[in-house]
C-alpha cells in the first residue's frame, strides 16, 4: 500500500470541540500524524459534551472529530509543559488553535514565538470571527456566527421563528476551509521555503458557503428571506406533498421543466406566461406550487417518484438519517464504519466522504483516551535529543 498523501506531515493539534478537532482530523485521514495536545485532566471539553454515552466517559461526539490522533497532556499555563510543546514544534509542520484572538499570545504559543522555533511551520487559528475587527473578541459559536452571517435570517419559512441550519455549517465550514488553506500552505512551502499564518473564521466560513444568497441580495437589491425546502435560483425545486407524505423535486432548467410537466399530466402549464421560462417560475414560485398541489395529491410519493426518474426528472424521497445511513447507496460506498476503540469495544462513525483510489484513508488510531500517548511521545523526542530525558526513580 503506497503511503498516505500526507504521511510525513506532522500536526498539532490544539484545539477543542468542533472545527479544529474536525480540521485536524482530516488531516490525519489522509496520513498526517496527528498529536492531539489537550489541558491536563479534563482534556478537550467535547470529551464531556452531549446527553448519552455508549460505554466510556468520552462523549460520542468526541469519538467522531478525533479518529487519528494521538493525545498529550499540556499545562500550557506551565513554563515546563511549554517546553515540550516547544519541542514538539521543532518537529511539527502545521499547528491548529481555536482559542479567542489574544489568548495563545498570551501563552506564549502564537505564530510569531513558535516561527521563531520553526520558520517552516504553518500556523492555523481558527477563531469566531477573524484576530481582527471590531468582533474578533467576541466569543465565537456556531449559532452566532450563523446569526450574525445572515444565515440564520434566510433559514426556515417565512413568518416563524428563526431557525438554525442543524447541520453546524460555521464550525464544520471552518474546518474545511482551514484544511484548504494549510494544504495551499503546504504547497507554497515547497517553493519559499517558510511557512506561513492562516487567520480563519467561523463568521467566514458562513459567509463563505453563502452563495446564492449573497447572489439574490445583490441581483435583486432586497436581502434574502425563508423559502423553506425551495431553491433561490430554480423552480420548482423543494418538497411538494404527495397522497402520503412530502418527497422532493428538482426541476432545475427548461428542459426538465418540459419532461415534469408532461409526467405530471399538465402540458398546459406550457402555454402560461408565468411559467414560460425559470426566472418566470422563480418569480412566482409560491403561485406555481399552489397550482402543483393538487397534482400531488392524486398519487403517492413512490408512485410520483418512480414516473419521475423513469423521465430523467430528479426527484427522492425525505429520508431520517436512520434511513440514509442504511441506505444501499450509504452501504456501497462506504459511509458507515467500525471503529475499533479500546474502551468502546467499537463504535460506529462516519465514512470517509472523499475517495482517494490510489492512496484509500484508513482508520489507522482510534479516538485517544485521554493522554495515552504521553510516554511515547516524550520518548521520540528524547530520542531525537529535543527533550531531556526524566530521570529514573529508585525502585
Amino acid at each position: 500500500m503506497p503511503n498516505l498523501p500526507l504521511a510525513g506531515l506532522r500536526v498539532l493539534d490544539i484545539s477543542q470541540v468542533m472545527a479544529g478537532p474536525f480540521c485536524c482530523m482530516l488531516l490525519g485521514d489522509m496520513g498526517a500524524d496527528v498529536i492531539k495536545i489537550e489541558p491536563p485532566r479534563v482534556g478537550d471539553s467535547t470529551r464531556h459534551s452531549m446527553g448519552f454515552r455508549l460505554k466510556g466517559e468520552d462523549s460520542p461526539g468526541f469519538l467522531a472529530l478525533n479518529r487519528n490522533k494521538r493525545s498529550i497532556t499540556l499545562d500550557l499555563k506551565d513554563a515546563a509543559d511549554r517546553e515540550v510543546l516547544y519541542a514538539l514544534v521543532k518537529t511539527a509542520d502545521i499547528v491548529v488553535e481555536n482559542a479567542r484572538p489574544g489568548v495563545s499570545k498570551r501563552l506564549g504559543i502564537d505564530y510569531d514565538t513558535l516561527a521563531a522555533i520553526n520558520p517552516r511551520l504553518i500556523y492555523a487559528s481558527i477563531s469566531g470571527f477573524g484576530q481582527t475587527g471590531p468582533w474578533a473578541q467576541r466569543p465565537g459559536f456556531d449559532l452566532i456566527a450563523q446569526a450574525m452571517s445572515g444565515v440564520l435570517s434566510s433559514n426556515g419559512f417565512p413568518g416563524m421563528e428563526p431557525a438554525k441550519n442543524s447541520i453546524a455549517v460555521a464550525d464544520l465550514g471552518a474546518g474545511l476551509f482551514s484544511v484548504y488553506g494549510i494544504l495551499s500552505a503546504v504547497i507554497g512551502r515547497q517553493t519559499s521555503g517558510q511557512g506561513q499564518y492562516i487567520d480563519a473564521s467561523l463568521l467566514e466560513a458562513a459567509m463563505g458557503l453563502s452563495i446564492w444568497e449573497t447572489t439574490e441580495l445583490w441581483g435583486t437589491g432586497k436581502s434574502p428571506t425563508p423559502i423553506g425546502s425551495a431553491n433561490r435560483m430554480s423552480a420548482p425545486y423543494q418538497a411538494v406533498l404527495a397522497s402520503d407524505g412530502w418527497f422532493v423535486i428538482g426541476a432545475a432548467n427548461q428542459g426538465l421543466w418540459l419532461k415534469f410537466i408532461a409526467v405530471i399530466g399538465r402540458a398546459e402549464l406550457q402555454d402560461d406566461p408565468r411559467y414560460a421560462n425559470n426566472a418566470n417560475r422563480v418569480a412566482n414560485r409560491l403561485v406555481l406550487i399552489e397550482d402543483l398541489a393538487p397534482t400531488f395529491l392524486t398519487r403517492t410519493k413512490q408512485e410520483w417518484i418512480d414516473a419521475l426518474l423513469e423521465a430523467g426528472v430528479p426527484a427522492a424521497p425525505i429520508l431520517d438519517y436512520g434511513e440514509a445511513v442504511e441506505s444501499e447507496q450509504a452501504i456501497a460506498r462506504d459511509m458507515v464504519q467500525m471503529i475499533p476503540h479500546p474502551v468502546e469495544g467499537e463504535f460506529k462513525a462516519l465514512g470517509f466522504p472523499v475517495k482517494m483510489r490510489g492512496t484509500p484513508q484508513e482508520v489507522r488510531l482510534p479516538p485517544p483516551l485521554i493522554n495515552e500517548h504521553s510516554a511515547e511521545i516524550r520518548r521520540e523526542l528524547v530520542e531525537r535529543g529535543l527533550l531531556a530525558a526524566e530521570p529514573k526513580t529508585a525502585e
